[in-house]
């Protein structure tokens, strides 16, 4: 009988990269099968999600007390789920406040379905003592950075780097960015900005603001400036509103290689912190991240955590390539002039993007491609191989 892998992805990120998984085991196994929790990337491979995912796509402590009863039903619906398909393997992706829960009750009920998690919990950047907590959680863990290993194998836990897949999501995109501007209708003079306030209501909510404050003072120095927006599908209705009110030409973009192609011609971006710099570095687009949570998270983040930086590049580099502004400098009059200079200096953004893609390329592992080492691990679990 054919193999049934239950993946749990619990946001837009992990969504992705379990769509990559996806498709490289299917090319391994035409018959194996998936059911489980995932996005829209997902969902247009035949995937059927138990429920939406923007009902867990949530960071932060204070931010998830209002979402907690919608979450703890969706558990409720995960175990049961889970006891009714009796999957091969489960695969839980990223999302580690939703998942640990799930893995935790999973070890209370004394499952025998093996385990393991793809994205390892950040216990490098704060709070070291998860990695020990969350050994005992999982029979395997798939890690998308070569120095993540260590910090959970010396509480015995089998760890594997896969590598990221933003390095194989952005392989093949047009180099033509004319022909693609051409087609978004944008006007040869116009300076093209992508803006990214996030994939969560929260984020969006938080951020925007912020980034129309800095956009509208780029205005000033950059009158002809022409807006991309890339969002996902279950936050498209709530960025449009948001943006409907900006006195700056852009567009609303969905979908995934839609997304990039925005990237590819944008001169810059102002991104919320997350994988997306990791996109935009790998799409060649120079950027600044930011981000901020309310008053209360934000003074808990700043005592718990551990690490000087808040993007991975920054610290693969160990210094500064990737300006940051999270936190309490999370602010427009510290991000605009910072913004104005990227946009009045391009060998600035060409030296940005030059010194992120060595970094870039210490997440692919040696022999194959991330999603490839990624299946040859759950395959291997399953008995596949």
């Amino acid at each position: 009988m054919s193999k049934l892998v239950y993946i749990i992805a619990g946001e837009p990120s992990g969504d992705i990269l379990a769509s990559r998984l996806m498709q490289a085991l299917k090319k391994q196994d035409s018959q194996i099968r998936f059911c489980g929790i995932g996005g829209e990337t997902m969902i247009e491979q035949g995937f059927t999600s138990l429920f939406d995912i923007k009902d867990l796509s949530v960071m932060g402590f204070w931010e998830v007390l209002p979402k907690l009863p919608v979450i703890l039903k969706c558990m409720s619906l995960v175990m049961k789920h889970i006891k009714e398909t009796q999957p091969d393997v489960i695969v839980t992706v990223d999302s580690w406040g939703f998942v640990s829960s799930i893995l935790k009750k999973l070890k209370k009920s004394n499952s025998q379905i093996p385990t393991i998690h793809y994205v390892a919990p950040q216990v490098w950047a704060w709070k070291k003592g998860r990695a020990k907590k969350a050994a005992k959680l999982m029979d395997h863990l798939m890690t998308l950075l070569p120095y993540e290993p260590p910090y959970f194998e010396k509480y015995g836990l089998p760890c594997t780097f896969v590598g990221h897949p933003v390095i194989e999501n952005t392989a093949n995109l047009p180099e033509d960015t004319a022909t693609l501007r051409t087609r978004y209708s944008i006007p040869e003079s116009a300076h093209v900005l992508s803006v990214l306030p996030g994939s969560r209501h929260n984020e969006i909510k938080k951020l925007t603001p912020i980034f129309i404050q800095v956009l509208e003072k780029i205005r000033t120095k950059f009158p002809d400036l022409f807006l991309l927006i890339p969002t996902v599908a279950a936050m498209e209705d709530e960025v449009r509103k948001i943006f409907s009110g900006i006195d700056i030409p852009y567009k609303v973009i969905v979908g995934q290689r839609n997304r990039y192609e925005a990237f590819r011609m944008s001169e810059f971006a102002l991104a919320a912190s997350g994988t997306v710099s990791l996109e935009l570095t790998a799409c060649k687009t120079p950027h600044i991240i930011a981000y901020k949570f309310n008053f209360i998270t934000n003074k808990i983040i700043e005592r718990l955590a551990i690490t000087k930086y808040a993007n991975l590049i920054n610290i693969l580099a160990d210094k500064f390539i990737i300006p940051e502004f999270v936190l309490a400098n999370c602010r427009a009059n510290l991000i605009s002039p910072v913004a104005l200079d990227f946009l009045q200096n391009p060998e600035h953004r060409q030296s940005q993007i030059n010194e992120a893609t060595i970094y870039l390329q210490q997440l692919k592992p040696a022999d194959m491609l991330p999603s490839e080492k990624a299946a040859e691990v759950v395959l291997t679990m399953i008995g596949s191989i």
